[in-house]
């Protein structure tokens, strides 16, 4: 392949920003919250179309790859899965990701400790619980809180807009969490620049579990890619 083929295809200024990316350049497809079982069935292949046209060779999760609705510390839908069900499912629609994607990093969300919180408030020493990669059936998938991949943080976004986040820390930040928000806004000062990106979701907004929602703003359905920690974009899902 020659060097065109790894650049971003886009047209416009911001085109001449992206000349320097070769084969060797990381380039990171940034999942949005998947929230399985309760993800859309087009949201695999939108992001697998997006990692095959910027060829990329990392991939991380930004969390939330499960709902645990029934877990949830509001309001749950009576006539909803029950626990086991619900996981059941999860897992099943996770396992298409896993042969999609089968090396990642994961950054736990919310939704994906809900089980793990109510060990700790119920007393249940940690001992007693498996890692989120056993449970889940997905080996070669990394669960953590942060990743850090060419000075660019990973994490999931629950302390505000990931351009707020990306001016505390002074890092480039990618984030999701925030379902209605997808973006990629640059903080540039005198000898500096950063970016925050907000990377969507594959939610199915229309689903019980997401019922908590239903007079926000519409979800935005989409994905991201960051080249060499110097530049992201956010591709949106055509529906």
């Amino acid at each position: 392949m020659n060097k065109s083929d790894f650049r971003p295809r886009i047209k416009g200024n911001i085109k001449a920003a992206y000349d320097n990316i070769t084969s060797s350049t990381t380039r990171v497809l940034a999942i949005g919250d998947l929230h399985e079982p309760f993800c859309l069935t087009e949201y695999l292949d939108h992001c697998k179309e997006v990692y095959a046209k910027h060829n990329c060779n990392r991939v991380v999760f930004i969390g939330d790859v499960i709902d645990n609705h029934h877990s949830s510390y509001h309001d749950t839908d009576p006539d909803g899965l029950g626990g086991g069900k619900e996981l059941e499912l999860a897992i099943k629609k996770l396992g298409r990701w896993h042969k999609a994607f089968p090396i990642a990093d994961v950054t736990i969300g919310n939704h994906d400790r809900l089980i793990r919180r109510k060990a700790f408030s119920g007393g249940v020493p940690k001992q007693w619980i498996k890692e989120y990669a056993e449970v889940l059936n997905v080996k070669g998938w990394n669960f953590t809180d942060r990743v850090v991949i060419d000075n660019v943080q990973y994490i999931h976004g629950e302390s505000g807009r990931a351009s707020k986040k990306a001016k505390d820390d002074m890092m480039s930040t990618v984030q999701g969490h925030r379902h209605t928000e997808f973006f990629t806004e640059f903080i540039v000062g005198a000898n500096f620049r950063i970016f925050g990106c907000a990377v969507g979701c594959g939610i199915d907004h229309t689903s019980y579990a997401m019922a908590y929602g239903k007079n926000f703003k519409k979800p935005a359905i989409g994905c991201a890619v960051v080249f060499g920690g110097e530049y992201a974009i956010n591709e949106p899902i055509n529906l």
